[in-house]
């Protein structure tokens, strides 16, 4: 999903490294997680005035029935993320890929001073499934204090992958069922990035089971988030499911309910399989389920227009306020 970007953050001494995760623009939040160590806490769950299910750390007034629930959650997400560090004098930059897929690094450099490295260079590579490569190391000058300012990104994906499926995807909810499609393309109110562009929006109530598109290997997840809101601070706050195809393509489900995600980082899925139930995590106006699929076009993510599968495998394109039935 995606790139890293981030709030100024202080690295090694005297290295200021801007160094965050990709949100599906508007919309999906972190896609790629930074890795956090396992966390405990209590979350209320309740009912509010309007009968949708919350889930906060503040507990509501006391006229409100609620429910307490320890939380005690490990991310799962790889680790995906660019380090500097100063190893004998020279100024390294580390890019480290857990993910079971390619990855597509940059570094930018913003500002230096005493470095051997002018503003605007660019350090560039793509590193295999679960490894890591030195992108770059830069030499400091021998007049004065070595400063640098940088950022960084990553792409999951092999570069130039392209859209070939072998049939129609499966509407991603129970056979039968069917289901309102709140935005798809050209419609394009929260989906205004190239990777959200032909995403589909799907009115699944929240805890509808949600069922796989399509077979892959699952190589990125959040479980643990509980908050959704219309506020762009609710951009790194969905649950999310992101599964690579044999095409180098990836299918994004996102705004999954805390703490459903059925599958594991390396599992292999298959079409019309059980992974995870609908929720209302991360910038979301009500429960529904994202489900876009994206490619790497060279050091950006886009999203790739799709039919799902309609009565005898017809293909059906999605369009705005029509109901998707699965088949």
């Amino acid at each position: 999903m995606r790139h890293l970007s981030s709030s100024p953050a202080a690295g090694a001494p005297q290295v200021t490294g801007l160094r965050s995760i990709l949100a599906l623009a508007g919309l999906l939040g972190a896609l790629l997680l930074v890795y956090s160590p396992l966390v405990a806490s209590q979350v209320y769950k309740y009912r509010d005035v309007n009968g949708n299910l919350v889930y906060s750390e503040e507990k509501p007034d006391a006229k409100t029935t609620t429910e307490a629930i320890a939380v005690n959650l490990e991310p799962k997400a790889p680790r995906i993320e660019v380090d500097q560090s100063i190893n004998a004098g020279h100024w390294q930059f580390m890019a480290t890929n857990e993910c079971r897929c390619v990855a597509q690094f940059e570094v930018r450099v913003l500002e230096a001073q005493h470095l051997a490295v002018g503003v605007g260079a660019v350090y560039r590579a793509t590193l295999q499934a679960n490894s890591q490569q030195l992108l770059a190391q830069v030499d400091p000058l021998a007049d004065g204090e070595p400063a640098i300012k940088y950022s960084w990104k990553a792409i999951l994906g092999v570069p130039g992958a392209q859209h070939a499926p072998h049939e129609p995807y499966r509407a991603p909810f129970a056979v039968g069922a069917s289901y309102r499609i709140t935005q798809a393309y050209p419609i394009r109110f929260t989906h205004g990035s190239p990777d959200s562009q032909f995403a589909v929006d799907i009115a699944l109530p929240d805890g509808t089971p949600v069922y796989a598109a399509r077979e892959g290997t699952v190589i990125n997840l959040r479980h643990d988030s509980f908050r959704g809101a219309a506020s762009s601070v609710m951009l790194d706050q969905a649950n999310m499911i992101e599964i690579l195809h044999d095409d180098g393509t990836i299918a994004v489900y996102a705004h999954l309910h805390w703490d459903s995600v059925r599958v594991q980082p390396g599992q292999h899925v298959r079409r019309g399989e059980y992974i995870a139930d609908s929720g209302n995590t991360g910038f979301t106006t009500g429960p529904h389920l994202h489900f876009a699929v994206i490619r790497n076009a060279g050091l950006q993510s886009v999203s790739v227009p799709i039919e799902f599968s309609g009565p005898a495998e017809t293909p059906v394109t999605p369009q705005q306020n029509a109901m998707l039935t699965a088949y």
